[in-house]
Formats: C-alpha cells, structure tokens, sequence
C-alpha cells in the first residue's frame, strides 16, 4: 500500500501509476521495479509472502527514528555501498535486481 506520495510501478512490461492509498499486488519472485514520481519523500508499506524478503530489506535499508523520520539523502559514496550491499545479498534471499 502506498502510504504517501506517487509511484510508477513496472511489472511484466506494463507501467502503473500507484497514488498515496492505493495498493498493488505483485506475485512472489516477479520481476518488478518502483520509481518515485513524487516531488517529495515516497512511503511504502511492502508485505512479504512467503515471510523471509523482509530481511532483505532489512539488512539493505538504512534505520530511521520513527516511521515518518525523513530518509537520509545519500551522496555518491553511500549510493555505491547501498548498491554493493544489495547485490551482495541478493542471491541469499533469491532476489534478482533489475538493471535500470
């Protein structure tokens, strides 16, 4: 469910645009990607079934005070680790991440 904000999601070739309270269905292990149409922070709530996924992110994912905290805003140095991160990690939880 999207919480805040506005997403193009893209699953199986098709591109939809997802609004603050709506919510999308993607199949376990489908090629799927997000991008924030927003001109401001995006929040996401990601159920995961089968349980397992959310380690993933859990593990990639940078802590925040409370769930409304704003993200941190990257720079260069910290987007490369996050990317290296992920792609370590990826093949343990079965995840294949999707080249831009």
């Amino acid at each position: 469910m999207l919480l805040e904000g506005e997403i193009e999601a893209a699953f199986r070739g098709e591109k939809t645009t997802v609004r603050a309270g709506e919510t999308l269905h993607i199949p376990a292990n489908a090629p799927h990607s997000f991008t924030n149409t927003s001109k401001a922070n995006t929040r996401l709530l990601c159920l995961c079934a089968p349980a397992g996924q959310e380690e993933f992110f859990a593990q990639i994912g940078v802590a925040v005070a409370t769930r409304t905290t704003p993200p941190p805003k990257p720079d260069k140095e910290a987007e490369a680790t996050f990317k290296k991160k992920a792609e370590e990690l990826a093949p343990k939880y079965r995840t294949e991440l999707l080249k831009p």
